[in-house]
């Protein structure tokens, strides 16, 4: 089972991210309990009473960069990297990551999930995803700076701005993320799902069927294979 909790102290949530199934192959029990658990603990971040910091200390790829982008306020290591990789694997953008529409833009997320570019921590805090950027000694430190200025203001009028911010750039959230769960869910079950989870585990190239077309040698238009 596939589990995502979160516990509020001091005004500061903290959020973990665990699978117990590590390194079985992936079911559609398990992908319905992560969509569903990222999807709850995204939508509860988002609304509750408190600033939510995340911490990016290195890699996040998949969920791991929409749960990162659902806090208030990310500050991240210079060695952090952010990658979608869904279409990789030939499933569809999960775990609240077309909610990042409202932060990054309209083609920046379609280059990051067409194309599985990777931004590097400057790239995002460019990009406005990251709010601070710290060398690796640096960011405990930055933190805590941080969540200090944070614990010296106004918890009311916080809470108050979040609120009002987040409706405006995100007033369908519930809708959005059930589509994700719609969609993953049929696209895990395709063909082009099921072979790149088999390439991913098999550590090869995927060959989805979708894509296999050829080019017709009379006009180069293409021509789908008999």
């Amino acid at each position: 089972m596939t589990l995502v909790s979160y516990t509020v102290r001091n005004r500061v949530a903290y959020v973990e991210l665990c699978n117990s199934d590590r390194g079985n192959p992936v079911n559609q029990a398990m992908l319905d309990d992560l969509a569903d658990s990222l999807h709850r603990v995204i939508s509860e971040l988002h609304r509750m009473d408190a600033i939510v910091v995340s911490i990016v200390r290195g890699p996040a790829a998949g969920a791991g960069v929409a749960l990162a982008a659902a806090a208030d306020i990310v500050l991240a290591s210079t060695s952090a990297k952010f990658t979608l990789a869904y279409t990789k694997i030939g499933f569809s953008p999960d775990g609240g990551t077309s909610l990042m529409t409202a932060s990054l833009g309209l083609h920046r997320m379609l280059a990051l999930a067409l194309l599985n570019t990777e931004l590097s921590g400057e790239d995002a805090r460019a990009a406005g995803l990251v709010t601070g950027l710290y060398s690796g000694q640096n960011l405990n430190a930055g933190v805590a700076e941080t969540v200090r200025k944070l614990r010296a203001g106004s918890r009311e009028a916080q809470v108050m701005a979040k609120r009002l911010l987040r409706e405006q750039a995100l007033p369908d959230e519930d809708a959005a993320l059930r589509r994700e769960t719609l969609t993953i869910r049929a696209q895990a079950a395709s063909a082009d799902g099921r072979e790149g989870v088999a390439a991913f585990l098999g550590k090869r190239a995927a060959h989805f069927p979708s894509s296999a077309v050829t080019m017709s040698a009379q006009d180069g238009a293409p021509v789908p294979p008999t």
